[in-house]
């Protein structure tokens, strides 16, 4: 249950306020326990850091911890070694042969879920102390890891960053942005249309002109009411003449800083793979990502900072066991059973043992579709079960994290619902087929949906009035019910145990035992 946390039980709360009929009946009969899916359980580097689908795929799948790209990034730029690898030298000679800027791109904030603005300082900083005399920074607005319109917060801190670079003789500037949900940052190939606004913006420098980020921003909000920073459109910045300040051209170095591989992917491969031109002809440009984004596919070929190698995967050893395993999602989640599930690695471990569903997602918004896909999700996990094709299944629901994404309350009520009443569907078949259901989640998100106030806990307001919707991941808790029919289950007694827990659970129920480095499953051992 993608975003399903333990909130407060308040009216911020879209998990309380639902009616969860088979969620509440299930949690009487099932070992149930809350399991931790944040931070320093999911490889993060701290506590106050949200879990994410990303990392909490990964943990869910690999049955132990690895340190998550966050953590990596900030360690290799304590020690500097992002700065004395080949990627990073390769972009400052590149820029110093061709005379062109260093093009830093990605997602501003430091939600620390795809990226964190004190990366993009660092950058900044090394790129002039190694001599680089332009710098372009492309932009894109969050609004969704962060207070839904906080971007001006970010882009105010690096413009004074910008301003004293440029007091010490660089060309330092902004060139272009938008919205991470209208600009460059698709994933799972759902909506090309965003890449292809962010080519024109970032490359083409053909999208609306404005003078500055501020500019922008405050236009958006004018023309548009009530609009978060997510979804705002995307912009190129221009001079006083109104040519475009820094269009990507040949000879070009680009380094794309979001750490997280779902939503780099699509722009990797329009500014580096030979023979793109969905878009139009490619610039010659050097090409890195902060991280390698997809290790079978080599996306990128050129990147700042080693990924973790997550070996021995859940799946993997399935595989290697003869035991069949199907995967479901809709779009949106479809990598995250799959790739992140498989420790960042596309494809099956045994074709002949694994299928693999995607049930296409719908392109429009989600509060207007909160239940998204899944009655065709369980529609295809039931096929799936009565096919007695397959052991181990599967699925991820994306309703309670992407419509809880967009900050509607209601909606997100209706997701959450949506999602109990097709575990409605699954539970009688799971129980004739004598089988075993594990119904956990990868992080919170419709627990929290309103700002809260840090210092007293009241809920923050807009100047309206209004309450000030939440539109980012919690650090709540998510509960974990493991039902067996005619069996009994008992809890392991351990109260700090993390999503890594789950796969030694499903190798339990299984009838295999774990690794020895695996966490500790869930369930008491008999």
């Amino acid at each position: 249950m993608d975003g399903v946390g333990i909130g407060a039980g308040d009216e911020g709360d879209a998990v309380w306020l639902a009616r969860t009929p088979t969620l509440d009946a299930l949690r009487k009969k099932s070992a149930y326990q809350t399991l931790h899916a944040h931070g320093l359980s999911v490889g993060l580097p701290s506590d106050g850091d949200m879990g994410n689908s990303e990392v909490g795929h990964n943990a869910l799948g690999a049955g132990r911890v690895f340190d998550q790209g966050a953590k990596r990034v900030n360690l290799a730029i304590e020690s500097g070694e992002i700065f004395r690898g080949a990627a990073w030298r390769q972009c400052v000679a590149q820029v110093a042969q061709s005379g062109e800027p260093l093009h830093l791109m990605g997602l501003l904030s430091d939600g620390n879920v795809h990226s964190h603005i004190d990366h993009v300082f660092a950058m900044l900083r090394q790129a002039h102390a190694d001599g680089v005399a332009a710098v372009r920074v492309h932009v894109l607005l969050d609004g969704r890891d962060v207070p839904e319109t906080s971007a001006l917060q970010y882009v105010d801190a690096l413009e004074l960053e910008l301003r004293q670079l440029r007091e010490a003789g660089r060309d330092y500037w902004v060139a272009s942005g938008g919205g991470r949900m209208t600009t460059t940052m698709d994933r799972y190939e759902a909506d090309w249309s965003m890449v292809e606004r962010g080519w024109n913006a970032h490359v083409l420098g053909t999208a609306r002109p404005f003078p500055d980020v501020r500019s922008a921003v405050e236009t958006f909000r004018e023309e548009t009411p009530g609009i978060g920073d997510q979804f705002l459109p995307d912009f190129t910045i221009v001079d006083e003449d109104g040519t475009a300040r820094g269009p990507i051209r040949d000879g070009a170095a680009v380094v794309f800083f979001n750490f997280r591989g779902d939503r780099a992917i699509e722009i990797t491969r329009a500014l580096s793979e030979p023979g793109f031109d969905r878009f139009g002809p490619r610039p010659d440009v050097f090409f890195a990502g902060m991280m390698q984004y997809d290790g079978d596919l080599h996306l990128p070929e050129h990147f700042l900072v080693t990924p973790p190698d997550i070996d021995h995967t859940l799946g993997e050893l399935l595989a290697a066991d003869g035991v069949t395993q199907w995967a479901c999602s809709e779009t949106q989640k479809f990598g995250h059973v799959t790739y992140f599930w498989n420790g960042n690695r596309s494809g099956a471990f045994d074709e002949k043992l694994e299928r693999y569903e995607e049930i296409g997602s719908e392109n429009l918004p989600f509060e207007q579709r909160p239940w998204m896909r899944a009655a065709e999700i369980t529609d295809a996990t039931l096929a799936a079960l009565k096919s007695g094709s397959f052991r181990h299944l599967r699925i991820n629901y994306a309703n309670g994290d992407m419509v809880g994404h967009t900050g509607h309350r209601d909606a997100t009520v209706l997701a959450v619902e949506t999602v109990d009443l097709q575990l409605a569907r699954l539970l009688p078949v799971i129980e004739r087929l004598q089988g075993a259901i594990v119904v956990t989640a990868d992080h919170g998100n419709a627990d929290e949906m309103y700002e809260l106030d840090k210092k007293t806990g009241a809920f923050l307001h807009r100047t309206d009035g209004s309450l000030k919707a939440r539109t980012s991941h919690t650090l709540n808790a998510v509960p974990c019910h493991v039902w067996a029919p005619g069996r009994t289950l008992e809890p392991a007694a351990e109260n700090t145990l993390g999503l890594s827990s789950l796969a030694a659970t499903v190798l339990q129920l299984l009838g295999r035992a774990a690794p020895s480095e695996y966490a500790p499953s869930l369930l008491k051992a008999g």
